[in-house]
C-alpha cells in the first residue's frame, strides 16, 4: 500500500491544477452553457514526421498546448467520431502545470494529432464532492479516462482520487459530440480507504458483448482488476452500489500479491469470438509492459498463453509490449496503459511512450495489431506511420535486420518501486539468401506471405508477421518489420536495416 500511495503522489506531481478549456456542466437535466470553451482552436500545421522528436521541452508549457500534437499524452483512450479519431488522456505535462479536465486531441490519420482542449472545466462536481465529504481533498487532476460511443451518445468515464489510499471514484459524463460540452451524469463505482477487500476505483474500460450487454472493468493495485455489469442505457452500474468482482490479479515470487497491475483494456473480437484483456504491469515510468489474456465470456475466466487463469496470483504471458531499444536510439520505456481500438478490420494499440534519455517526457504511440494464427494479438515493433502496404516478395527479406526478443523476466521482490526500464535490446540478424540465419548452417528461415518462420535448430520456432513500416529510429520512410510469438509465448520483433 505504501508503494502504491507513493506512486499516486508522483503522478500527481506532474498533474497540476490549472484552468480548463471545455466545460462539464453540473446539472444533468439542464445543461448550462460551457465556460472557458475555445470553440475554434488555432489550426496548427501537421508535424513534419522527420522532425517529430522524442523530446519537446520548447513546446511543453501549457501556453504552447496547440502545438503539443502527440506530446504530453498519458493513459490515452481512443474513439472514432466522424472523420476523426479522438484521444482523451490524463492531466499530465512535462515540467509544467497541466489544467484539470482531461486532454483531448484529434487526428484523421493516427499520425498527425491536433490538441483540441480540455473535456472538463476543472474537476467534475460529483466526483470531487464524494472525496470531500469523506474528509479528504481530491487531487487537482483527472486520470486515465475511457471514451466510447453508444448510438449517437459519447460517454466519457473519468478517474479522480484523493491522497488517502483507495479513496477514489470513477464518474461518467456524456455528450452528443466528441468535443463536448460534457454533462456529468453520476458516479459508476467508488472505493473507500477503509475497504481492504476492493481494488482502487481508477482506470476504467468498457466492453460491449455479443449480446449487446455492457461490462465495466477497473482497478489498480491491491486487489487486481474487477468487472461489473452496466445498465447499457445509462452507462452506470446495473445494480446500485455494485463493486463487481475480481477477474485478474498478480503474484510474486515470494507468494504475496504484487500490486503492480492496472490499466486494463478489454475488447471483443467478433471474428475470433473471444474477449481479450490487455493488462499493464509494473512501474509507469520505466518497466511498464502489456500482458494479454482471453476468455469466452466478458465475465471471464480469462486465460493466458499457457492456459493459466489471470485471476490466479502469478505473472502471465504473452507479454506483447515492453521497454525496448533499437540500435542507435535511447529506447522507449513506460510503454503501457494501452488503448485498443479498431477501424474496420484493422486493430490498433495506443499508449504512452517515454524516451530512454528522459523518462518524464510522454509521447503518444499508436501501433498496428495483428493476430497470430492461433488467435493471439501481437503489436508492431514500430509506431504506425500510414506506410502504404504492398506484396512483399521473399527476395526482399534477404539482408540485415535488427531483432528484439521481449524476454522480460520477473525479479524477486517486484512489489518494490522499480527504477530501471530493463530495456529489451536489439541484436543484429542476418537473413541469408541460402535460407540460413546468421550463417548458422543448423538454422533456417522460410516465408509464406505474410508469415516468416525463423527456425534456430531447436524446438522453439518463431512465427512472425511481415509488413511494411517506418523505421522511426533511422528516419527511413519505409522498410520491412515483423512481429510475432515463439512457441513459449515470447514476443519477437524485427525491422530490416537499409544502408
Amino acid at each position: 500500500m505504501e508503494v502504491q500511495l507513493k506512486k499516486y503522489m508522483r503522478i500527481a506531481a506532474v498533474c497540476l491544477l490549472g484552468a480548463g478549456m471545455f466545460s462539464c456542466t453540473k446539472d444533468k437535466d439542464s445543461p448550462a452553457p460551457p465556460t472557458g470553451l475555445n470553440p475554434q482552436p488555432p489550426v496548427v500545421a501537421d508535424f513534419d514526421i522527420d522532425q517529430l522528436g522524442d523530446t519537446y521541452a520548447n513546446i511543453a508549457p501549457y501556453e504552447f498546448r496547440f502545438k503539443w500534437g502527440p506530446y504530453n499524452t498519458h493513459d490515452p483512450s481512443i474513439v472514432k467520431g466522424g472523420e476523426y479519431f479522438y484521444s482523451y488522456s490524463t492531466d499530465a505535462a512535462f515540467g509544467t502545470a497541466a489544467p484539470a479536465g482531461i486532454q483531448v486531441r484529434k487526428s484523421k490519420d493516427l499520425v498527425n494529432w491536433q490538441y483540441v482542449g480540455q473535456a472538463f472545466d476543472g474537476l467534475p462536481k460529483k466526483g470531487s464532492d464524494f472525496i470531500k465529504q469523506r474528509g479528504s481533498t481530491p487531487f487537482g487532476s483527472l486520470w486515465a479516462p475511457y471514451a466510447m460511443k453508444v448510438g449517437s451518445e459519447y460517454r466519457l468515464y473519468y478517474s479522480l482520487t484523493g491522497p488517502a489510499p483507495r479513496l477514489s471514484v470513477i464518474g461518467l459524463a456524456t455528450s452528443s459530440s466528441p468535443e463536448g460540452p460534457w454533462v456529468e451524469r453520476d458516479l459508476v463505482v467508488t472505493s473507500l480507504n477503509n475497504n481492504s477487500l476492493q481494488t482502487n476505483a481508477i482506470d476504467p474500460t468498457v466492453v460491449v458483448d455479443a449480446a449487446g450487454d455492457h461490462w465495466f472493468y477497473y482497478g489498480s493495485a491491491w486487489d487486481g482488476i474487477y468487472v461489473l455489469k452496466l445498465d447499457a442505457s445509462t452507462g452506470l452500474a446495473a445494480t446500485t452500489g455494485d463493486k463487481g468482482r475480481r477477474v485478474a490479479q498478480r503474484g510474486s515470487t515470494n507468494g504475496t500479491i504484487n500490486g503492480n497491475i492496472e490499466g486494463a483494456e478489454v475488447i471483443y473480437n467478433p471474428e475470433l469470438n473471444k474477449y481479450y484483456m490487455f493488462i499493464s504491469y509494473d512501474w509507469l515510468e520505466t518497466k511498464y509492459n502489456v500482458r494479454v489474456g482471453r476468455a469466452d465470456s466478458p465475465e471471464g475466466p480469462f486465460y493466458d498463453f499457457n492456459g493459466k487463469n489471470l485471476n490466479d496470483p502469478e505473472d502471465n504471458l504473452p507479454l506483447i509490449l515492453a521497454p525496448y531499444k533499437f540500435q542507435g536510439h535511447s529506447g522507449w520505456q513506460g510503454v503501457s496503459h494501452p488503448a485498443v481500438f479498431h477501424d474496420g478490420s484493422q486493430y490498433y494499440m495506443a499508449h504512452q511512450g517515454r524516451p530512454g534519455e528522459n523518462k518524464y517526457y510522454m509521447v503518444l504511440h499508436v501501433r498496428k495489431i495483428h493476430w497470430t494464427e492461433d488467435g493471439w494479438p501481437v503489436v508492431s515493433p514500430e509506431r504506425y506511420a500510414a506506410v502504404e502496404q504492398s506484396a512483399i516478395a521473399q527476395a526482399e527479406l534477404v539482408g540485415e535486420w535488427e531483432r528484439i526478443v521481449l524476454g522480460y523476466t520477473v525479479v524477486p521482490g517486484y512489489a518494490e518501486e522499480q527504477v530501471s526500464p530493463n530495456f529489451q535490446v536489439a541484436a543484429l540478424l542476418q537473413l541469408n539468401a541460402n535460407g540460413t540465419l546468421n550463417n548458422d548452417a543448423s538454422s533456417s528461415w522460410t516465408y509464406q506471405a505474410p508469415w516468416l518462420t525463423l527456425d534456430w535448430g531447436t524446438d522453439l520456432k518463431e512465427r512472425v508477421y511481415v509488413e511494411r513500416g517506418r523505421d522511426w529510429e533511422n528516419k527511413v520512410a519505409s522498410t520491412l518489420v515483423f512481429t510475432g510469438l515463439n512457441g513459449e509465448g515470447t514476443a519477437i520483433w524485427g525491422k530490416k536495416l537499409k544502408k
